[in-house]
């Protein structure tokens, strides 16, 4: 489809201001030039002239959504499905602006609306699967099974689905299917080759089982396709820390600092390859700006058996005292 010209639109406005038609296509114009508060007023201008237009209530629910205004996102949903009560993209949208405001069971009930009017809509049944995984964190592992099914019908309607393979992926992760995790990220990966999340996913899994060679190539491959993801250099230095490999762990890990300074986990990593070296200075030192950056970082430390070597240590002693 051929975008409007705002121009052409704003000169036809110009000719006839009630025109609601107009007034919406600008407001689709501006949307897709990324300036959404400009399109909410298009919107609006459109909605005061025809108020049932629930093309526009639809789409003004999009440009507030963009903006991480939910709660009046949802009310620009609500006021399209008055007037289109089968508008299944609406229901959707809405399930979605009602994820972000962690709402996670009325957003199921709002992608289960979606799915009534249009039951092969692969976009609903992969965010209905997203809103159940959440509520898997949150709530209890049961939902993951739920999330899963969700996945499955995405991947029925669609295939070549990649996001719903790689959610698949994780929700099984979190399942500690381990296995079939991998299997979930391979069809991901299948479908999309550069698909950096998957590669990262797929090596959290490998690392899991202690396949730590196989967990280091799949960081390779996420980093090939996104260079500057510090959480995938931190987990590749773990891995490499997993097979005594430490000089490379540290060197990844160091990339993980360049990359996000304040990152706690891989000054961690260092602190316990540095113990593993005997270089007990070098360890108290990044242990020191773990615990600085995350006091969680002393909790490990008080039971973690790598620092056996150095317990003793009055520094070590001191820095896991420490209020």
């Amino acid at each position: 489809m051929e975008r409007p010209d705002c121009k052409a639109i704003s000169k036809a406005i110009q000719f006839k201001p009630d025109d609601h038609e107009a007034w919406h296509n600008r407001g689709v114009a501006l949307n897709e030039l990324g300036r959404d508060e400009e399109a909410i007023a298009s919107y609006d201008k459109a909605i005061q002239f025809k108020p049932d237009k629930h093309e526009a209530w639809y789409n003004r629910g999009n440009a507030l959504f963009n903006l991480g205004r939910y709660e009046e996102a949802i009310a620009s949903y609500d006021k399209a499905i008055q007037f289109k009560p089968d508008y299944h993209e609406a229901w959707n949208n809405r399930g979605n602006a009602l994820k972000g405001i962690g709402r996670y069971e009325e957003a199921i009930a709002s992608f289960d609306q979606a799915l009534q009017f249009k039951p092969d809509y692969h976009v609903a049944w992969n965010n209905r699967g997203i809103a159940l995984d959440d509520l898997g964190r949150y709530d209890d592992l049961g939902r993951y099974e739920e999330a899963i099914a969700s996945y499955d019908k995405a991947i029925q309607f669609k295939p070549d689905y990649h996001e719903a393979w790689n959610n698949r992926g994780n929700a099984l992760l979190s399942l500690g299917r381990y296995e079939e995790a991998i299997a979930s990220f391979d069809q991901a990966l299948q479908c999309k080759p550069d698909k950096h999340e998957a590669w990262y996913n797929r090596g959290v899994a490998l690392g899991n089982l202690g396949r730590y060679e196989e967990a280091i190539a799949s960081y390779d491959k996420a980093i090939q396709f996104k260079p500057g993801c510090h959480g995938t250099w931190n987990n590749r230095g773990n891995a490499l820390k997993g097979i005594g490999r430490y000089e490379e762990a540290i060197a990844s890990f160091d990339k993980a600092i360049q990359f996000k300074p304040d990152y706690h986990y891989p000054w961690y990593g260092k602190a316990v390859c540095y113990v593993k070296q005997g270089q007990v200075d070098k360890a108290i030192d990044h242990l020191r700006q773990a615990i600085k950056l995350n006091s969680q970082a002393r909790d490990w430390a008080k039971t973690d058996s790598a620092f056996a070597p150095i317990r003793q240590d009055p520094r070590f002693q001191a820095l896991i005292q420490e209020p």
